[in-house]
């Protein structure tokens, strides 16, 4: 049977406004292997996976479990654990990282205040500071959530550590597996589909340069999915690629058609209809989907800047 990953590209299905949503990602290290819910199903006592689930639950944080690519043994030790947390919302885009032997204290954490980009409750509960140094990229490698996020990220992760690119991590989930491989570069937020090696390192040189690269790029976490896509469409047809300076302000409609506001720091705003349609012909969402489906896709379809007065009224 083909994998789900195969027969999206060969069907070059649109990836725009298929990122996970969060505004601020909280990343665990767990060594060891992981199962299909890794918070409750790895190495990771499970009684605190369902906690951290719960704190984070309508907050805007999303918590997910990242290891060093390579072997997964796990010594069952109290090893120091790195623990990072981005804030992904343009205009306070931020990145903290901290090491901990007892993970149970993430939840002495604001989860409430992380989601709304206050970054306060890292430094006085985990003693976390600013991360100063390169671009996280994590790639999407368990298996048991799909197939072809091991058959395809283990190898792209690998690589690139095998290259001397730094900041690279397995992590646990984040959807799309029929886009695999699929990496979240952190501060800014963006995931990528179908990634290689030199595309990877490309988004990560962008990222250290507060750009922003488009190409097979699924969108900015900090936004709902027809924001992601309305948000990328303003970058291709304005040229603009640095980070941070385009926000959603404003979403308007519900599915199948949006319009989405988008404003620039500099003062510009455009208005992107954004459609929703389905997917065809049928393909299979996931490798362990027992029937096909047609996911729906989203497609900027106008793309008009506004002047000042009309983004008033």
């Amino acid at each position: 049977m083909s994998r789900c990953a195969t027969v999206s590209r060969s069907l070059d299905e649109p990836v725009s406004g298929t990122a996970a949503t969060a505004t601020t990602w909280l990343l665990l290290e767990q060594p060891g292997p992981w199962g299909v819910k890794a918070l409750t199903s790895s190495h990771l006592d499970p009684a605190l996976g369902r906690a951290l689930e719960a704190a984070a639950q309508g907050t805007g944080v999303r918590v997910v479990l990242i290891r060093r690519p390579g072997r997964h043994a796990d010594p069952g030790t109290s090893s120091e654990r790195r623990v990072y947390v981005a804030h992904t919302v343009p205009g306070n885009v931020w990145l903290y990282e901290a090491t901990t032997r007892d993970p149970h204290c993430l939840l002495g954490l604001d989860f409430g205040a992380l989601g709304a980009g206050d970054p306060r409750s890292l430094t006085s509960v985990l003693g976390a500071r600013p991360h100063t140094g390169d671009p996280l990229a994590l790639v999407c490698t368990n298996g048991k959530r799909d197939r072809c996020c091991a058959l395809l990220g283990r190898p792209l992760a690998a690589e690139l550590v095998a290259s001397g690119v730094p900041g690279v991590w397995e992590v646990t989930h984040l959807g799309g597996h029929r886009f695999a491989p699929t990496v979240l570069v952190l501060p800014y937020g963006y995931a990528y589909a179908r990634a290689e090696a030199h595309t990877v390192k490309q988004a990560l040189h962008s990222a250290e340069e507060g750009r922003v690269m488009v190409e097979d790029n699924r969108g900015c976490s900090a936004w709902e999915r027809p924001g992601q896509a309305a948000e990328l469409a303003v970058r291709s047809a304005a040229g603009v690629y640095e980070a941070g300076v385009l926000s959603v302000v404003r979403t308007e409609g519900a599915s199948p058609r949006w319009e989405v506001t988008v404003t620039h720091t500099d003062g510009r705003a455009w208005r992107v209809v954004v459609e929703q349609t389905a997917s065809l012909p049928p393909r299979p969402e996931s490798c362990g989907a027992t029937v096909l489906g047609a996911p729906g896709r989203l497609d900027a379809v106008a793309v008009r800047e506004l002047r000042t007065a009309t983004l008033a009224g």
